[in-house]
Formats: structure tokens, C-alpha cells, sequence
């Protein structure tokens, strides 16, 4: 199928984006942000979707970029997948977050779909939400109120829902330095590589030379209608040595946490499972250091 006929405005800033969402609000439309489009426009081709009013804003370099400031790592929401996972910096702040691009569809969807478009359609099955949630990452908001940020522990809130309303625009994500030493593993099960996650484990560690565990981080995909972070399986991690039984113990805490529906793709009980086998595997690539970045 073709996608229904809709208007097209080409944002000039992301004031005049903004301007264009919120004047598609005021009447009986709805408008919807092109960014990427690997994932908007699939659904308008099946008619899922039908915005009156597409807003496309490829031409904002502004929203274009990597920076280190500090102690966070800011990304422009319009910054290409492919763009994030060879960047030395991002490789160097935020490793899980580079380690888990691999397994963003295939290399020609990573050229064209962005960091910020993945984040604000929210797909549960979806790498970066979990990493954002894993990593207390904070999504910076543009509306006509003004420019507001929120922790991505608030911004995901279920299937395929932000906290972003129509007529805002995600405009930077902002991810905390991890810190040196920090190891990462991203365990993944999905019908062949590049499609979605049936479930999907993303796994940060900072482990001393005793091997005693002292931050933790854990994201996974696929389990939940929102990405889920699994604290009580870090906390089962953090002033610990990483023996079999405590990462086998942490597995179970992820399995417990899931809220699985039987669907087309898999049963609840197998999600579950997948959580725990895949969460006991990534606990024990990341506590190897094989992924280690240096201090």
C-alpha cells in the first residue's frame, strides 16, 4: 500500500518545527515529526498511521551532533544510529549505549534512522529505549510552553507512548559519563539479526580488581510494554562479588520483573526465560571485562 495523502512542511528551525506541530493541533489534524522515517513511514504505507500534517526536519543541523560537556554526553535528537555507534566519544562516555547500535536494524537503517526518532516512538522491543533507561539518560523537550527535560525513566510509558505531547519536539537526549572501567554486554534473541527483539539484555558493570561488583546497570527489551529497568536485580548485583549463584540470583530477579503477554512472537513464559538465560549471559560477559574501557 501507499501512504494516504498528507501536507508536508519542511522546518526551516526547531522553533518554526514546533510552530508547524502545534498549528496542525489547532485544527482537526494531527502532525507527525520525519525524521529518519524507518519507522513512520511503514506505518502510514499500511495505514496505521495518518497524519494530516508531516513535519520534516532533515534539514536542522542544529539537532545534529555529539558533544562531551562535563560529566554528560549530549546527543541531537536528530543524530543518525550509524553516526552514534562508530563515534570515539560516545564509544569512550557511554559504551553500552555504543556496544547496543550493533543490533539497530541493519547498517542502511542505521544511516538514516536517528537516535531521537527511535526514542519517540517508544517500541518496547526497541534497543535504545532500554539503554536510555538504563543509563538515567534525560530527554530535552521543545513545545510552545517552552523547553522541559525529563529522566527516560518518565519520558517511556508504555507501548509506543511518551510523555512528548503533539505539539512538542524532541530536540537532545543526554546521557551521564560512565564511569572508567565500566564493562558492558548486550544479549539479544530475535528471529534473525537486525529484526526487532523478542527480548533483548543490556548489561553495564564497574567491577574492582577483587571482583566485587560496584555499579550496575540493567536494561532489557521485549519484556514489558515499557523498557524495563531491573533494580532489584542491580541491587542484587552492587557490593557483591559476581559469583554464579549471585548472577544466577540476579537472573531470576530480571525474570520476576518481566510482564510478558502471550503474543504472535513468542509465549510469556518463554520471554521470561529468555530475560533470566540472557541476563545470566550478559552478567557474565560484562563481569569477564572483555568490554572494558579504559580509565
Amino acid at each position: 500500500m501507499k501512504p494516504p495523502p498528507v501536507l508536508y512542511h519542511r522546518a526551516t528551525s526547531t522553533a518554526d518545527a514546533v510552530q508547524a506541530l502545534a498549528a496542525a493541533g489547532e485544527g482537526d489534524g494531527e502532525a507527525k515529526v520525519l525524521a529518519g522515517g524507518q519507522s513512520l513511514i511503514p506505518l502510514m504505507s499500511m495505514r496505521l498511521a495518518r497524519p494530516s500534517t508531516l513535519v520534516d526536519i532533515n534539514g536542522l543541523a542544529e539537532l545534529d551532533y555529539i558533544r562531551r560537556e562535563g560529566g554528560r554526553l549530549r546527543i541531537g535528537a536528530l543524530t543518525r544510529h550509524r553516526t552514534v555507534e562508530l563515534s570515539p566519544e560516545v564509544r569512550d562516555a557511554a559504551p553500552l549505549l555504543a556496544e547496543a547500535m550493533r543490533f539497530v536494524g541493519h547498517v542502511p537503517i542505521r544511516h538514516r534512522g536517528t537516535i531521537g526518532g527511535s526514542a519517540a516512538h517508544s517500541d518496547p522491543a526497541a534497543e535504545i529505549p532500554a539503554v536510555l533507561t538504563a543509563l538515567d539518560a534525560e530527554l530535552v523537550i521543545n513545545g510552545p510552553a517552552g523547553v522541559r527535560t525529563v529522566t527516560a525513566a518518565d519520558f517511556f510509558i508504555g507501548f509506543l507512548a511518551t510523555l512528548l505531547e503533539p505539539d512538542e519536539l524532541l530536540t537532545e537526549i543526554r546521557v551521564p559519563v560512565q564511569p572508567a572501567g565500566t564493562s558492558c554486554a548486550v544479549e539479544e534473541l530475535a528471529r534473525r539479526h537486525g529484526d526487532f527483539a523478542i527480548v533483548a539484555v543490556f548489561a553495564a558493570l564497574v567491577v574492582d580488581g577483587d571482583g566485587r561488583c560496584s555499579d550496575a546497570r540493567l536494561g532489557v527489551a521485549g519484556a514489558n510494554p515499557a523498557p524495563l529497568r531491573a533494580r532489584e536485580a542491580e541491587a542484587a548485583l552492587v557490593g557483591t562479588t559476581l559469583t554464579d549463584e549471585v548472577i544466577d540470583q540476579a537472573a531470576a530477579a530480571v525474570a520476576a520483573a518481566t510482564e510478558s503477554v502471550d503474543d504472535i512472537h513468542a509465549p510469556a513464559a518463554y520471554r521470561r526465560d529468555m530475560a533470566a538465560l540472557l541476563t545470566g549471559r550478559a552478567l557474565r560477559r560484562a563481569a569477564s571485562g572483555t568490554n572494558a574501557h579504559p580509565s
